[in-house]
């Protein structure tokens, strides 16, 4: 088990609309690659059901959270780009968010709790 990852315990397992919203959570921000912004499908859920479950609101946080995170990685890689090493960084950012938020998703709908490397946590 990898340290950023944290198994749900048998006494208290996700039910399946918990597994199910944790793991839209994260596969909601690939909407990115039709052009709307990663950030929304997490905000969104977190917002409709952070009074109903914490699990589901803990994932959705943590992809929002993530997104944010992604978000200033590319416009450092973006500036990064005026000496050269940001047209090596962007796209490794880029391909980075798209894997991990499928590695993310996939673990959700397994019933894990998943916690991004690289994230910083402003919520």
């Amino acid at each position: 088990m990898d340290i950023n990852e944290s198994v749900v315990s048998p006494a208290n397992t996700m039910t399946k609309e918990e597994r199910d919203w944790s793991m839209w959570s994260h596969f909601s921000t690939l909407s990115v690659l039709a052009g709307i912004p990663g950030f929304i499908g997490p905000a969104v859920i977190w917002f409709m059901k952070k009074d109903e479950s914490a699990v589901i609101a803990e994932q959705a946080k943590e992809s929002l959270n993530f997104q944010i995170s992604m978000f200033i990685y590319m416009v450092i890689s973006a500036i990064l780009m005026f000496v050269i090493i940001g047209f090596f960084l962007f796209p490794l950012v880029i391909i980075a968010d798209i894997v991990l938020a499928i590695i993310a998703g996939v673990r959700a709908g397994e019933g894990v709790a998943y916690r991004y490397p690289m994230t910083i946590r402003f919520l």
